[in-house]
This record gives structure tokens, sequence and C-alpha cells, in this order.
């Protein structure tokens, strides 16, 4: 699949552009928020039944619950494949804090491993050291589209007894060995915040699972602890996907993969114009995934010179982002974890010299040259 040539329509690029895939899907959605509003059934209900069965479909997956939000969807699979308090979760250092957040309201305590200096995705050899007697679970990040190898994980997990619970908040739709992201564990936890390749009209959330004992706690945990009404058997949460980001869903699911192949296209644009380019380096795909893009990530190496491009992007109208600035174990809240500068080197060399370039589906060839000229020209500024 081709990406649009045509030209942009103003001078900025944009990051993301929310605003074309609402003008996209807007007709859709209007007609069933009518419908919702009109039946009245606003938490649950058939537009919540009918994404849930729709996106179990779409994975492959044999339950999905939607609930409040990606971070809720993350401490509830974990509750639910049975981490405690005083457990210990493997996750990477080099993630979206909100990962090492869920891990602490599970009541557990989060234990970082660096990640491989290529994909910069979970260390499955790091992790296999990292394992001790209070390990409950771990925690590969499907960061930037793509898909962490699960697979090198499952023997260390199985040999130890403990769960694989996926974040997959950033990787609807990629694929490791033909397999999606958010099947590979005991259960994943997704986001579907509104920049997401599936993403509401605010927060949503959910949890897949082929187990359908964890997916039933998941949902027991995620309405109260409660089955029936004013019985609670469990402590839980009010987590719950409502019906109106629900019809938003099931519009742009219906269009993912093609949205997907869109991203796909304009990644190997990026690629064929700033191959070998000195001083960048380019994302590549691991063997055996295929990526759906959710972030274009350079690197530009050298102290400062990240800044420098991403300052000399801005001035030409570009719009860029970090993901992210600062690994885990180096933000404030989480410096009681006891890992200091040094640990992890990979991830903080990479926190550095990241820089997110624009990616979305309606971003045309023409912005993508623009923005791949521009980079070029910056960095060797």
């Amino acid at each position: 699949m081709t990406i649009s040539a045509a030209r942009p329509t103003h001078l900025s690029v944009p990051f993301v552009d929310l605003a074309a895939q609402h003008r996209e899907i807007a007709d859709e959605v209007l007609d069933e928020v009518q419908r919702v509003l009109e039946e009245g059934a606003f938490i649950g209900g058939p537009a919540v039944a009918g994404f849930e069965a729709e996106y179990s479909a779409f994975l492959g997956v044999r339950h999905c619950v939607g609930v409040a939000n990606g971070t809720d969807a993350l401490e509830l699979a974990l509750r639910a494949v049975g981490v405690r308090p005083g457990g210990e979760v493997i996750l990477p250092a080099n993630t979206f804090v909100a990962t090492a957040e869920a891990v602490m309201r599970a009541g557990a305590r989060p234990v970082l491993v660096d990640v491989d200096p290529v994909h910069l995705l979970i260390d499955p050899e790091a992790v296999e050291r990292a394992v001790g007697p209070r390990t409950q679970a771990i925690v590969p990040v499907h960061l930037f589209g793509q898909t962490a190898a699960v697979e090198r994980l499952v023997p260390v997990a199985l040999e130890c007894g403990v769960a694989i619970v996926e974040d997959a908040a950033q990787a609807q739709g990629a694929r490791r060995f033909g397999r999606a992201a958010g099947t590979l564990g005991d259960a994943a936890a997704t986001s579907f915040y509104p920049g997401k390749n599936l993403g509401a009209a605010g927060d949503a959330g959910a949890v897949t699972a082929n187990d359908g004992l964890i997916a039933d706690e998941v949902r027991l945990l995620a309405a109260h602890g409660s089955r029936t009404k004013y019985v609670h058997e469990r402590v839980g949460v009010n987590s719950r996907l409502d019906a109106l980001q629900a019809v938003v869903l099931r519009v742009k699911l219906r269009r993912l993969e093609a949205w997907n192949a869109r991203r796909r296209a304009a990644a190997e644009l990026y690629g064929q114009l700033l191959a070998g380019v000195p001083g960048l380096v380019v994302p590549r795909n691991m063997p055996g995934n295929e990526d759906v893009w959710h972030l274009y990530v350079v690197r530009v190496p050298g102290e400062g010179r990240r800044e420098q491009v991403q300052d000399a992007l801005a001035a030409a109208g570009i719009a860029t982002g970090v993901h992210y600035p600062t690994p885990v174990h180096l933000t404030p809240a989480f410096r009681f974890l006891g890992y200091g500068a040094g640990t992890f080197p990979v991830a903080e060399a990479a926190a550095a010299q990241i820089l997110s370039l624009p990616m979305h589906p309606h971003l045309t060839a023409a912005q993508v040259e623009r923005v791949a000229g521009a980079v070029v020209r910056a960095v060797a500024g």
C-alpha cells in the first residue's frame, strides 16, 4: 500500500492528526452515538459487548474485557494473574511510567531491566538474571508499535512458575511470527488513548486473555469486585469501558488494518529517505515482527544533538516528540527503587538520543518527504 501523494494543505506537519481521523469516521460515529443515546445503555450494553467481541476476533484471542484506561488494564491484568502485595514484577526501564505505576497499584515492586540496543525492547537475558524468589510476573512492553520477543521469555516464566502480562498499549495490530501482540502471554493490557493506533475519543483500555478465568477475574475486579449487585467478592475498582467510547472504537477498528498499512508505508518511505544519513540511526524491524509503527523513533547521537535537531524541525513547522526523555528508574517518583544513573546503560543512552518524527495514518508522502529533508539538513547543520 502506498501513501497518498496529495500535497499538504498547510505549512506545518503535525505529530498526529486526530482531526483527519475524525473527518473520516464522523458520520458513522454520530449515527452510532445517536443509537446509544436513544437506547440509554451507557455502561455496558450492546456497544461495549460488540466491541469486546470484535476486538477479540481482530486479535485472535478468546476474551476481551473493556476497562476505563490502559493503566487500569495493566493493574487489573496483573491482579488477575496472581500478582499480590510483596511480590515483584519484572519490566523494562525503557517504558512509559504507567507500566511501573500499574505494578505498584497491584501492590508489587517493580524490578527493572535494560533493553536491547537495536530495538529498545526488554532484554530476555536481563530478565533471566533478574528473576528471584519473589518474582510473580514479567511484563514485556511492545514499544513504538513493535512486538517484544515474548517467545524468549516463555521458558523463563514456565521454569519459575510466573505469569507473562504484555503491555500492548502501543501495538494494536502488530504481530510476531504471525501471532498478534496481546495474545502471546497469559494476559495483555492495552490502551485506547486517542493517539494510539486504535484510539477512543477519551480514555479507554482493555485486557485480553485466552484463559476465561483470568478474563472473569478482570471483569469482577473492574466492577467493584461484584458479579451481582451489592454482593462484593473482592476489593475491586470502578473501571469500565463506557458505551460512547466503545462506539468510536468499533468504527475505528473497521479501519485499523488499512490505517496500520498506511503507517507501514510511511515508515518505509522514511527509511528510504533517511538511510545512510551520517549522525542518524533509523529504526529497524526485528526479524519475525510485523510492526505497526505507533511511533517512528530515530536516534541522534551526540550530547545535545537531539535537542538541536528537534529545535530545527520546530522552526520548520514540524512537530516531534521524545518517548521517553527519562528512564523509569531516574524519574523522581521511582528513585526509591534504588537504581542509580548507569544501572541501565542502554535505556539511559537511548533516552538522550531518541526523537519521534510525525507518524499517523493520514500522513502524506509529501509530508514524509518534507520531514525527512528537514531532518537531513538539521543533522548536517
